[in-house]
């Protein structure tokens, strides 16, 4: 109880003087914080002297597209989107597990938890990805979408094409796939 006390009268303290520092939030309210400057807030973890490991909030060099400095998400948010907030560093690996990547495009999700959208969108460009075609194309044909998208990337072969906005409709994933995966000529 002493814990809630402590974390509401700090969010409220830091909302009166205007200023959300990543560094002075608790580790169990850091991940997808936004800084007061605009900065996304990320959990790492901290060896100190008598080797264990504890975790503390830092301030990340990636800037929130959207408008909402001061931001630490809502609990539920971070359900909606089925996220944890005990996550460390920000990493786009988690696009690549359909049952994660189906509650980032659920409605709830991305219609309400404009942080979370904003942040993996940026992690999904990044990779060469567009989220919310990804969304789209997830709704009609999920395996074949996933496959794609596990596909993609630096270590992916040259028949496996990459996974861009233009490659996401039905007609282009058929083809994606008879090219990928048609047999090898017989030779005589």
């Amino acid at each position: 109880m002493a814990l809630v006390l402590f974390l509401v009268f700090s969010l409220l303290l830091q909302g009166a003087f205007g200023e959300l520092i990543c560094e002075e939030l608790p580790a169990e309210m850091c991940a997808f914080s936004i800084s007061s400057s605009g900065k996304r807030c990320l959990l790492e973890t901290y060896a100190p002297t008598d080797a264990t490991t504890t975790y503390q909030c830092k301030t990340s060099e990636v800037a929130a597209n959207i408008n909402m400095n001061g931001h630490v998400e809502t609990e539920e948010c971070i359900k909606a989107c089925g996220l944890q907030r005990n996550v460390v560093g920000i990493s786009s690996d988690t696009l690549l597990d359909s049952g994660f990547a189906s509650e980032l495009c659920s409605q709830d999700c991305s219609e309400n938890c404009p942080n979370i959208v904003d942040l993996y969108n940026d992690l999904a460009l990044a990779e060469g990805l567009n989220l919310s075609e990804m969304c789209k194309a997830l709704k009609n044909s999920p395996r074949r979408i996933m496959a794609q998208v596990r596909s993609s990337g630096p270590a992916s072969s040259a028949a496996a094409a990459p996974f861009a906005a233009e490659a996401l409709n039905p007609a282009s994933v058929e083809s994606f796939y008879s090219a990928a995966w048609a047999p090898a000529p017989l030779l005589n």
